[in-house]
Formats: C-alpha cells, sequence, structure tokens
C-alpha cells in the first residue's frame, strides 16, 4: 500500500531590496488531490477567471474576484486539505555556502533546502506504507545539464536516512518542470508568495518617479496582503510575517497548514547596513 503527495514549487523574488531567495510551495495528498483540484477549477470559472492568475496582474478590476480566491485557499488550508509554505531570506544574512562559486549556485543550493525541510516531509508518515512525492517545479533557471544534476540531487534525499524513515521517495521520473498557467495550484500559491514579497520587501511603499502618491495598483495589492495577512492570523494568531513561523513540537513543520522559514544558513556573514532601519538613515 502506498499513498502520494504533489507538490508544486515556484520562486519569487531573487534579489529584493530587504529580503530574497523567495521560493512558496503547495501540498496535496492524493486522497484529497481530485475534491481539491476541482474545488479550484469551479472557482476559478464562477469567477470568470480566464487569464493566469498571478499576484502581479492584481488591480481595482481583479482585487474581488482574487480576494474570493484567497478565501477558497485558507478555506482549504483550514480544513488542512492542502499546506502552504514560504521560504525567504533577509539580506542581512549573507550566506557561506560550501562549492558555491555564484548567485546562480546559491540560488540551487538554497531551494534544495526548501524542498528538503520546508513540508516536514520527514514527519509526514508514521506508517509502514511508502509515500511517493511528485515534484512540479516552475521555471527552473538554468541549462539541461544543470537542471538534471539539481533534479538528481532531489532524487538523493530518499537515501538520507530520515527521509527512509518516514518512508518517503522521490523517483526522478516523478520530478516535471511545468507552467504555471496549466496548473492552479502554483497559480493560487502564488498569490500567496507574490503578497509576502511584496510586503516584505517594501513595495507597498513604492510610489512612480515624479510622483507624490502611490500608484492605484500599489494601493490595491497592499489592501490584498493586508486581508491575505487577515487570513493567516486566523490560522496562526500572532503571526509575524519576517519571522519563521514559531513550533513547541517538531512535527508541526508537517503538520501545519501554512508555514514561513526565514532562512538563517548556518554559516552566514551578518551585514548590518541591509536591514530597513540602515537603509532608512541612509537615504535621508
Amino acid at each position: 500500500m502506498s499513498g502520494t503527495y504533489y507538490i508544486w514549487c515556484d520562486e519569487s523574488e531573487k534579489h529584493g531590496t530587504y529580503y530574497s531567495n523567495f521560493y512558496g510551495g503547495i501540498l496535496i495528498r492524493s486522497s484529497d488531490y481530485l475534491n481539491v483540484i476541482d474545488q479550484m477549477s469551479d472557482k476559478v470559472t464562477n469567477l470568470g477567471l480566464e487569464d493566469e492568475i498571478k499576484w502581479q496582474k492584481v488591480n481595482e478590476h481583479h482585487y474581488e474576484p482574487y480576494k474570493e480566491l484567497v478565501d477558497l485557499i485558507f478555506e482549504l488550508l483550514a480544513k488542512d486539505l492542502i499546506k502552504i509554505r514560504i521560504f525567504f531570506r533577509h539580506n542581512k544574512n549573507v550566506p557561506v555556502i560550501p562549492g558555491a562559486t555564484s548567485k546562480h549556485d546559491e540560488y540551487l543550493k538554497l531551494y534544495y533546502q526548501f524542498i528538503k525541510h520546508s513540508f516536514g516531509l520527514q514527519f509526514s508518515n508514521n506508517s509502514e506504507k511508502m509515500i511517493n512525492i511528485h515534484l512540479f517545479l516552475d521555471d527552473i533557471p538554468m541549462d539541461g545539464n544543470e537542471k538534471e544534476k539539481f533534479k538528481q540531487f532531489i532524487v538523493g534525499l530518499t537515501n538520507e536516512q530520515d527521509f527512509r524513515n518516514a518512508h518517503i521517495v522521490i523517483k526522478r521520473e516523478n520530478i516535471a518542470e511545468v507552467e504555471s498557467k496549466k496548473h492552479l495550484p502554483l497559480q493560487l500559491m502564488d498569490l500567496i508568495l507574490g503578497s509576502i514579497d511584496f510586503r516584505l520587501n517594501n513595495k507597498h511603499k513604492v510610489k512612480p518617479a515624479g510622483q507624490r502618491v502611490r500608484g492605484k495598483r500599489t494601493i490595491v495589492k497592499e489592501k490584498l496582503y493586508k486581508y491575505i495577512n487577515k487570513k493567516i492570523r486566523e490560522l496562526r494568531p500572532g503571526f509575524n510575517v519576517g519571522v519563521s513561523t514559531s513550533y513547541t513540537d517538531i512535527v508541526q513543520r508537517w503538520t501545519d497548514p501554512y508555514r514561513h522559514w526565514s532562512f538563517v544558513p548556518s554559516n552566514c556573514i551578518t551585514d548590518s547596513t541591509m536591514t530597513k532601519r540602515h537603509m532608512k538613515h541612509s537615504n535621508n
């Protein structure tokens, strides 16, 4: 007997003003897959949304339908039918990654950490049944050889002791590159991931060049972000957008429906000039 977890992953901001290396993931168990996909598809159809759903498209016209999509996302989260994880790194924590010779290598190694740890897969299965992971990765920015090497690293997780203990298996044929416009879970997750990047990198304060006030789209995006933050707080009272979600038991890395991971590399250099406070004073 075996089961399957379907996981869609994407990245947002590689190099933000204050926070970088944004990754997001959404997980659906095979037992919930058809139910969840049907609910997502029905909602999108009923809202009359024909174009790809993306945070970057948020405007006055999209606000109300996108708000309804957010309601659906958090309804599914509250019922534990889906799980969402958001990963990012504060720019003040500059990673010193062995073997990383470029920003590109850094990107791949952090993406690997996100896949390995963010969902707490190691704590997801205390039965004897095998769990197969199906990974759907959007827009891997590397050439063919690098992509294959990266995928083999992911496959190698199967051989790690904690994955073996949990009977978690990742096969090469179950790692696919996909287009987000064909996968609703990726599109809905993008609304959450994009909103977190928007807020942490102070994009809600941006004004068009030469203007004294913010643009209409920026104001609408901030409004939708605040609604998303409210929905997160209903799941996680006291939630702080810029820090890792706390837990009292490490198993919560799996059981929690929604979590943030503010990644602090074990080997890093602290650059205090990259904090919001320092940069604000420097610009005054």
